[in-house]
């Protein structure tokens, strides 16, 4: 094995990748199946989750996918893919809470249904998920190759962003917190948990800012570093925290986000420059 596949590589793992159908979770899929895992892909689209994993098997990697129906976003979905998966696997080395949704609208009118749906699949159906999967996880968990759990946060969870996304903007905050949480309380069954709190990436939930290269651009204006993510930006980051490489981290909320986190607006001595 060379010294960037034992820090890197995944041959033998087995993933969960909620949400993987598009966007963020199609990349960390495909960044798992690059690496050599094989890798359940489960949304609620289950004829997208199977076309992908097609395409994920077709391009010749070490990894295999394999993709069906899996909702997070109630109870009963959560235990229907909990049994799916234990149907599939008998552990469980790394999973990814990907699965996610928004809601757009000016504070007057925004319903409270926009809480509810929210942060049923953001924050409920994760945790439920991470538990009922719980079994699995620890089933794979050594002291020197824990298992690990991704959660998908954002940078609007960290800085006051609500931008008409007040309920996501507050879910993915506490997808934060509840990450340090579980960091804590599983870190005795060597299951890390940690979170990505992505910047601005093309997909379909930010479609109405980066379906095209003008805004694309546009977005890419706010940015420190000058321009949106990347596949290869998230795949760098999964791989790290699920390899080798990332063992002894847990409780981390990696920002990916070209600099946005720390950026503080406008200079404040200008005339100084």
């Amino acid at each position: 094995m060379s010294f960037l596949d034992n820090l890197f590589g995944l041959t033998g793992k087995t993933a969960l990748v909620t949400g993987g159908a598009s966007g963020i979770g199609r990349m960390c899929a495909e960044a798992l199946v690059r690496a050599g895992a094989r890798v359940m892909i489960a949304s609620r689209k289950g004829a997208a989750c199977e076309a992908v994993a097609s395409s994920l098997n077709a391009l010749g990697a070490p990894g295999k996918a394999e993709g069906f129906a899996g909702d997070v976003a109630t109870d009963a979905g959560v235990k229907a893919l909990a049994a799916e998966v234990g149907s599939r696997a008998t552990q469980l080395d790394i999973l990814v809470n990907n699965a996610g949704r928004s809601w757009g609208e000016p504070m007057e009118t925004f319903p409270f249904a926009a809480w509810e749906s929210v942060m049923a699949l953001n924050v409920a159906g994760l945790f439920t998920l991470t538990r009922d999967l719980l079994p699995l996880l620890r089933a794979a968990a050594t002291p020197d190759t824990p298992a690990r759990v991704i959660n998908l946060g954002s940078v609007m969870g960290t800085l006051p962003l609500g931008d008409g996304a007040y309920s996501y903007a507050a879910s993915k905050a506490a997808v934060h917190h509840l990450t340090r949480i579980l960091a804590k309380e599983l870190a005795a069954a060597h299951i890390t948990v940690n979170a990505f709190a992505p910047g601005p990436f093309a997909s379909k939930m930010t479609a109405f800012a980066t379906a095209d290269e003008k805004r694309r651009e546009k977005v890419a204006q706010v940015v420190p570093l000058g321009r949106i993510g990347t596949p290869e930006d998230i795949a760098g980051a999964l791989l790290y925290l699920c390899g080798r490489g990332g063992a002894y981290i847990t409780g981390a909320v990696l920002p990916i986000d070209g600099g946005l986190a720390v950026g503080i607006g406008e200079n404040l001595f200008p005339e100084a420059e």
